[in-house]
């Protein structure tokens, strides 16, 4: 189908709203840690004020993201973005405040809009056809990784040749400035309580756990890497500023990877498609550790870039057919708290493996931890679900991954299988 059915005025207009609500969150990590930085102790201090953030963002996207609704999903997004730009800006504003006021702010600033990412993904895939939701999705995951790689040096340059307070005020507008956009947007989409037959959103997405265990996994190899990746080029006795570089690297690979996968529909179930890249972007992780040349990392980081785009794709894709309608908000927003997660401990992982371990190995480390991870998720995606014989009791079907015999492979969520 490739691309022409998301070519839209609906669809620029989300664009252009998603973009001021994403670039925050984007420079949100970076911007904290140039904030303070020459206070004494400034850089632990960012480190701190990074991870409140981020912290924030954890918490907050699965608890607000289950209480979004449908018919009201715009003032909720609204709300939540206009509580996290203020707080954006007072941070800018309160720049030399107590250490535990700019945490308060850091912490607001991730929790109160970490439900609208998963709104917005819902929001986009119900102005597009039912066809091209893939498409949809690919426009998505370029717009978001352009957003990644234009960001840190936009924070860096305004820091650096402006003020350290200029980059979070400048997000506060951004983010505000996005709330007046939602209303070009539909104010929701239509979606049914009922097609939860009654079950609770918890246990609905608590049987969708093994789509987010893929989905942290999967960010949590790129992220060792990329926090490694200065001591591994030490290691290498390579020029330190060839970091930046290598890591636009990989995020022009992201953006080219989901542009090329959703020209076409690929062959395969979707749980098979997201394990074959997982381990495609495991191979190119383990061979960053072992290259021992800029081209070679070059290379590897942005192979590892395009499948980890495919990755991401498959998994949203899963969880769009693991779901109900009126669950898909809540799940992505599950889905962006388990990425964030997968973030977080990685970064832990990778500071205790530096100090007992040399870089390359704490990468090798990290590639086998998410291979493992992969392969739990992708054994939960599959459990047996026994079908009763038609013949011996009339009731209704058991579900929609239904097949005659015994006993039919399913998917562990929603007891369907990939399409």
């Amino acid at each position: 189908m490739g691309y022409s059915a998301v070519r839209s005025w609906g669809v620029v207009r989300w664009g252009i709203v998603a973009v001021g609500a994403r670039m925050p969150v984007a420079a949100a990590p970076l911007a904290l840690v140039f904030l303070v930085r020459e206070r004494p102790g400034g850089y632990v201090l960012g480190a701190v004020l990074a991870a409140a953030y981020v912290v924030g963002e954890i918490i907050g996207a699965p608890l607000l993201g289950m209480r979004i609704r449908a018919e009201r999903a715009r003032t909720e997004m609204a709300v939540g973005l206009g509580i996290g730009g203020l707080a954006f800006v007072g941070l800018g504003v309160l720049h030399d405040a107590h250490p535990v006021a700019l945490g308060a702010c850091a912490f607001v600033a991730g929790a109160a809009p970490a439900a609208a990412p998963g709104a917005f993904r819902t929001l986009l895939t119900s102005i597009v056809p039912e066809a091209a939701v893939a498409q949809a999705l690919a426009v998505e995951s370029m717009l978001t990784f352009t957003i990644w790689a234009v960001a840190p040096a936009a924070v860096t340059g305004l820091a650096l040749g402006v003020s350290p307070a200029l980059p979070p005020l400048l997000a506060g507008l951004l983010m505000t400035g996005s709330v007046a956009g939602l209303w070009m947007l539909p104010a929701g989409w239509r979606a049914d309580a009922d097609d939860r037959g009654g079950e609770s959103m918890a246990r609905i997405l608590a049987r969708a756990w093994p789509l987010f265990v893929t989905g942290a996994a999967s960010l949590s190899m790129l992220a060792l890497a990329e926090l490694v990746l200065p001591a591994l080029l030490e290691q290498r006795g390579i020029d330190i500023g060839w970091a930046g570089p290598l890591l636009v690297a990989l995020a022009v690979g992201s953006a080219v990877g989901s542009f090329v996968y959703g020209l076409r529909r690929w062959p395969g179930r979707l749980r098979t498609q997201s394990m074959v890249l997982m381990f495609g972007v495991s191979g190119c992780l383990a061979l960053v550790a072992v290259l021992p040349g800029v081209a070679w990392l070059f290379a590897a980081l942005a192979a590892a870039g395009v499948l980890q785009a495919g990755v991401m794709l498959t998994r949203n894709l899963s969880l769009r057919d693991a779901l109900p309608p009126s669950a898909l908000a809540a799940g992505y927003s599950v889905m962006y708290a388990a990425v964030g997660a997968g973030y977080a401990a990685s970064g832990s992982l990778a500071g205790g493996l530096l100090s007992v371990v040399s870089p390359s190995t704490a990468i090798l480390a990290g590639v086998g931890l998410g291979v493992v991870l992969t392969l739990v998720g992708v054994a939960g995606e599959v459990k047996p679900v026994v079908v009763r014989d038609a013949d011996a009791d009339t009731g209704a079907d058991v579900g929609a991954g239904s097949v005659r015999g015994d006993v039919a492979e399913g998917s562990a969520v929603g007891r369907r299988r990939d399409p």
